[in-house]
């Protein structure tokens, strides 16, 4: 299994990982900041576990974080 985490405190609001991995991301309307779709909040981290079919476009929203605030842990 794979594991994304955000952590979403530090997040910018530049929408790319929205664009590189639209199923799994979404942007906030209150406060435009990423939403990790269908996680869990763990001390300020919002972790979720995906398979391998979104490894690859989860693995490029987390490379064009400006902030680096994705993680992808195989």
């Amino acid at each position: 299994m794979i594991t994304i985490t955000l952590q979403r405190e530090k997040c910018i609001g530049c929408n790319y990982c929205r664009e590189h991995a639209s199923q799994r991301f979404a942007m906030s309307k209150k406060d435009g900041k990423a939403v990790l779709l269908h996680a869990h909040e763990r001390k300020g981290f919002y972790v979720v576990k995906i398979g391998e079919a979104e490894l690859e476009s989860c693995t490029s929203a987390a490379k064009a974080c400006p902030v680096k605030i994705i993680k992808v842990m195989e």
